[in-house]
């Protein structure tokens, strides 16, 4: 909840929403072929603007309970990104800054 934003839908009506971090972390953990399609999508839409080290952070303790190896390396193909060395500290999401928000459909 820390990440969410208000997102005006219409005149006096929003919706709360999460991060595009957020999303990109909860679609790679579901992992059907209609999310890789939907974090291609993020991916393209929020290029140079979402928090990397804040997705693995979140995202590699979920695929290592997964134990999706796959899931891992579709991941970094489809972001382009590589994974940060790992670091004797665990970095917090509310330490970590926000990204760009944005609604899901």
């Amino acid at each position: 909840m820390q990440r969410a934003s208000e997102f005006r839908v219409q005149d006096g009506v929003t919706l709360r929403t999460c991060s595009a971090e957020d999303l990109v972390v909860f679609k790679a953990f579901a992992g059907r072929e209609k999310d890789w399609l939907d974090i291609e999508g993020i991916a393209l839409r929020q290029h140079g603007r979402l928090d990397e080290r804040l997705i693995w952070s979140e995202l590699t303790p979920l695929l290592e309970l997964k134990d999706s190896s796959f899931a891992r390396a579709r991941r970094t193909r489809i972001l382009r990104i590589p994974k940060p060395p790992p670091t004797s500290r665990t970095v917090s999401a509310s330490a970590s800054g926000t990204g760009d928000r944005m609604a899901s459909t």
